[in-house]
């Protein structure tokens, strides 16, 4: 699918009424479509008393899919998110017929800044507690062309990391009421350190370079992350869950996959549910490791966190 398109080209104008009826209709289709692209959930289930919350971003296929069964199964209410309302739908009856946990779906391309900044709304204003994030969304190193998002960025590096950021500033007051409660970035061992002359890649652009660096940018922010909550109750982590797991977006590169997303799995339940894990920690699968030298520089850090507020509005 073409992204940018689906972020907002491709209307059409529609003629103008010419009798009452006609401005009726017109009114009632341009509020169902503002409906269906909003942030609103399409089920209305709710949390029962002392129920986990975990909000899974991209968990409408792959290995945030199989993180939402899980987490489900051992009787979490799991927000479901993605940009396919009827995979988004087909997971929360799925989850729903077991019995054990429930699930509700939101719709939010994180293409838009926009839309962001309406799916924290909604969650905002329909949970009152919010136990685990786990940033999982994003795009790989396909196509190998440089794409903008719907604000402009590059498009990798928005919905892989500035779109992450977005949201969990806007969803800080709710973790922090949740205390002990825990971030998870899912992020990659394939990291380049962040050109802050050319962050956006407009020279020498290649869809692994801006794979790389946003992946390495998830991991700058996780650190930082865990500086800013010390002492909160709030932890922040990021992995790498495993190498050429089999999903979609390592078919669609054309590359052999080496493990299954059920090893991926483990790994980011791992960060989920272990104790002893140490705030700001890079993981590699179900191993402490280490990330990329930049993700150890302050000064970088600091660059970075500038950036992206600017870019995104957070303050």
């Amino acid at each position: 699918m073409n992204r940018i398109e689906s972020a907002g080209t491709g209307k059409r104008a529609l003629a103008r009424p010419t009798t009452l009826f006609g401005l009726v209709l017109v009114c009632l289709v341009g509020a169902s479509l503002v409906t269906a692209q909003s942030a609103e959930a399409q089920t209305p289930a709710r949390p029962g008393l002392g129920q986990r919350v975990v909000l899974v971003t991209g968990s409408t296929g792959g290995l945030g899919r199989e993180v939402a069964r899980r987490l489900a199964s051992g009787g979490a209410h799991v927000i479901v998110h993605g940009r396919n309302r009827e995979r988004g739908m087909e997971l929360v009856a799925e989850i729903e017929s077991e019995g054990i946990g429930s699930a509700r779906f939101y719709r939010a391309d994180l293409a838009s800044f926009d839309q962001v900044r309406d799916f924290a709304e909604a969650i905002l204003r329909d949970y009152d507690r919010l136990d685990v994030l786990i940033n999982n969304a994003g795009i790989g190193s396909t196509p190998n062309e440089r794409l903008l998002s719907e604000d402009g960025h590059e498009l990798r590096f928005q919905v892989n990391y500035l779109s992450g950021f977005l949201l969990t500033h806007m969803l800080m007051p709710r973790l922090l009421a949740s205390t002990p409660s825990r971030i998870v970035n899912v992020s990659s061992l394939a990291q380049r350190p962040i050109d802050f002359d050319d962050v956006m890649i407009e020279n020498d652009f290649s869809g692994g370079r801006a794979y790389a660096q946003s992946k390495l940018a998830q991991v700058l922010f996780t650190i930082d992350l865990a500086e800013e909550l010390e002492g909160t109750g709030v932890t922040a982590t990021s992995l790498h869950p495993a190498t050429y797991m089999d999903t979609g977006m390592v078919r669609r590169a054309g590359v052999r996959p080496r493990t299954t997303v059920a090893e991926g799995a483990d790994a980011v339940m791992h960060l989920v549910m272990s104790d002893g894990i140490e705030n700001g920690q890079f993981f590699n699968g179900l191993r402490p490791s280490r990330a990329n030298a930049q993700a150890y520089d302050g000064e970088a850090r600091a660059r970075l966190r500038r950036l992206s507020e600017e870019l995104t509005g957070v303050r």
